[in-house]
């Protein structure tokens, strides 16, 4: 994370803060300012005299130069890399600058954040959990709301990776040892936040950087990458409340009682830089949502001519998206809707689009909608269907999906020409 902070800053591309600012309120104000630029934000004087960043990863344009692609292609080029990292390489190396200072864990002196006046309480966003139950190792994101300076509630969403990892763990009388990496590789937040087969999100993101992931050892034997701060511990079956927390949606999630994660040891670098996401900003709709751009491309692909897929800003880059396809039957464009809300379970709604539409223009989307949809006859709508726990506007936890096939009719082509304006040449 370092190199890439260095990197970005030696182009002007990180803006700075000097000035004496608090974790509480203060910093989530000053990032929630300048994030529109798409810059990382970089303090200084955090609570006196912590580093904290923000914004690392803050829009397309970060997100495409780290991946070395274009805008307009980052969901192919992510769906061309195997779901299993296949070629990825994973070593363990026996040191890490993240053990420069051990110590017992005391989250009281650290910058964690307060982001709004509601939250529940100070948080880590950007934390990378790693958990390994019989031989295969998880890493993914989750919130952590600070209970005392050893103990963290942590949103365990139910299915997912670790939830069933801790599960079993407590079934069988254990507790479930983790470490949480905070400060890492850029490429790392992205493998966190997609969905692997278990086990492989290392071996993803070697295969996104194309060189090997490097772990190391937590004393407590779970192997982590390298990171500005550390933690060790563990998740019994003792619960707290969790919440309220801000999520992607602008909204208020719901107050649950979730696992405790107990820490028992900390580690971090000599002047550690603290990685922070903003709730709802730019960085956390990206990490979240991007990750299904890909998944929806492959599942598309079984069903059409796929040529692009964006999750769009206004649905906060989880529950709208736009897919693109090269229609050559009619009927694809009503599969392919079926086949993105399959991939992405938390979809609302689907839009297909022609070849011609500028998937990333909302002018362009709500042109294509105005002038190829005929209302009683493309539309999918699928009732009382499960639906995102974020989205405020469910019941009981459903919601009814739309789909749109805004493609144009095959053989009739002609009549959805558009005249293109060229400038004059004459100098008037």
């Amino acid at each position: 994370m370092r190199q890439y902070i260095a990197k970005l800053a030696q182009e002007g591309k990180v803006i700075e803060i000097g000035a004496a600012v608090s974790s509480k309120y203060e910093v989530a104000a000053i990032c929630a300012e300048h994030e529109r630029k798409g810059h990382p934000v970089l303090f200084h004087a955090v609570d006196g005299s912590y580093k904290v960043i923000m914004n690392l990863v803050g829009g397309r344009k970060t997100l495409v130069e780290l991946l070395g692609t274009r805008t307009a292609n980052t969901a192919q080029f992510m769906a061309k890399i195997s779901e299993g990292g296949d070629g990825g390489m994973v070593n363990i190396v026996t040191d890490s600058p993240t053990k420069e200072v051990v110590t017992e864990p005391d989250l009281g002196k650290l910058p964690i954040l307060t982001y709004f006046n509601r939250d529940g309480g100070a948080y880590i966003t950007a934390g990378v959990v790693v958990a390994e139950l019989d031989g295969v190792r998880n890493a993914s994101f989750h919130r952590m709301m600070v209970l005392d300076d050893k103990r963290l509630a942590a949103r365990l969403v139910p299915s997912r990776h670790l939830y069933m990892m801790h599960r079993e763990a407590i079934e069988r009388g254990e507790e479930l040892k983790v470490g949480i990496a905070i400060g890492v590789d850029p490429l790392i937040l992205l493998a966190a936040a997609t969905r692997v087969p278990p086990g492989k999100e290392f071996e993803y993101a070697s295969a996104i950087k194309s060189e090997p992931i490097e772990l190391f050892k937590l004393d407590n034997g779970v192997a982590i990458p390298h990171a500005e701060f550390a933690f060790e511990g563990v998740i019994g079956d003792e619960r707290a409340k969790e919440g309220p927390f801000l999520d992607i949606t602008g909204t208020y999630d719901t107050v649950r009682q979730e696992p405790v994660i107990t820490l028992t040891r900390m580690y971090h670098r000599k002047d550690p830089i603290y990685h922070a996401i903003l709730p709802s900003g730019a960085e956390h709709k990206l990490l979240m949502g991007v990750p299904y751009e890909p998944l929806i491309f492959r599942a598309v692909e079984r069903m059409a001519r796929v040529k692009n897929v964006f999750l769009t800003d206004g649905g906060c880059c989880y529950l709208h998206a736009v897919v693109q396809i090269k229609k050559e039957k009619e009927g694809e464009a009503k599969n392919a809707v079926i086949a993105a809300f399959a991939a992405h379970p938390s979809l609302k709604r689907v839009v297909v689009v022609d070849d011609d539409i500028d998937i990333f223009n909302p002018d362009e989307v709500e042109y294509a909608i105005a002038t190829r949809v005929r209302w009683d006859e493309d539309l999918v709508l699928i009732p009382k269907a499960k639906g995102s726990s974020l989205d405020p506007s469910t019941l009981n936890g459903l919601t009814t999906k739309l789909g749109i096939d805004a493609t144009k009719v095959l053989g009739e082509e002609k009549k959805y020409e558009r005249v293109v304006t060229v400038q004059s040449a004459v100098d008037t």
